[in-house]
């Protein structure tokens, strides 16, 4: 009777372990607060990556064109297509559950000092700064 139940508390311990490891994990598809776009969330260089995979309105309305990352003033770099759109760079880890680096805004053609938090296992809080002026949204794990 005793190894049958240390044997299940072993199995628990694991079975919960595991489940709480991958509650913390930065790792999937996250869909932004404002349901717009998904961005996939992987391992990278040591830290993570993210990228474009989904977009509500994946054309420009104005071309029918597949949609670029226009705001961006490097021309070059104007003319790449949203959708695996690279939007963070240098996101290593900063503490538990935590990555720091930077953060495209594709609204505005510009890189900012960003953090990003896994605060629970369906959520993730994505904050960037601008010198002492800082903002965040909640994303959502798109699907599991």
């Amino acid at each position: 009777m005793f190894n049958r139940f240390a044997v299940l508390s072993v199995l628990l311990t694991a079975l919960f372990g595991a489940t709480a490891a991958h509650a913390q994990s930065a790792d999937g598809t996250w869909l932004t607060q404002a349901g717009d776009a998904r961005v996939r969330i992987s391992k990278c260089g040591g830290g993570i990556c993210g990228n474009v995979v989904w977009l509500r309105e994946p054309h420009d309305t104005a071309t029918g064109q597949p949609a670029t990352d226009s705001k961006n003033p490097n021309p070059a770099l104007a003319r790449r297509p949203m959708i695996g759109l690279p939007l963070f760079s240098g996101m290593q880890p900063s503490g538990p559950n935590k990555w720091s680096g930077q953060i495209y805004n594709a609204d505005d053609g510009s890189n900012y000092a960003s953090s990003i938090s896994v605060t629970g296992a369906d959520s993730l809080r994505v904050e960037g700064c601008v010198g002492a002026l800082c903002g965040g949204e909640t994303w959502t794990r798109a699907g599991r």
